[in-house]
């Protein structure tokens, strides 16, 4: 396998993981108007789910260089990038502005 496709499909891999990771904060998100006083969206995600996205915040953080004062921070920065991976913007699922947003 040549360099080149070794990257493709790393970078192919990687917007997988960035959009399978959408796709389990959107099917945990529980009202899609819920919002903190900092526009911020609190979603809940139990177990399996829920250790399944730390393993894969914890490796985004470490291999975008994502640094904090704590692993939370780390961890949203890093949940930041992904979701900009996955293309959230404002037609994203996620986005509760959207058509069809939220769920």
């Amino acid at each position: 396998m040549i360099a080149s496709e070794r990257f493709e499909r790393a970078a192919v891999l990687g917007v997988a993981m960035a959009e399978e990771t959408r796709r389990l904060l959107r099917h945990h998100l529980a009202s899609p108007g819920e919002e903190g006083d900092d526009g911020t969206v609190l979603v809940d995600v139990p177990y399996p789910d829920a250790a399944v996205l730390t393993a894969v915040l914890d490796v985004a953080a470490e291999c975008f260089g994502e640094r904090g004062d704590s692993v939370e921070e780390a961890r949203q920065a890093a949940l930041e990038t992904l979701l900009q991976l996955a293309g959230f913007d404002a037609e994203s699922q996620l986005n509760p502005g959207a058509p069809g947003g939220g769920r």
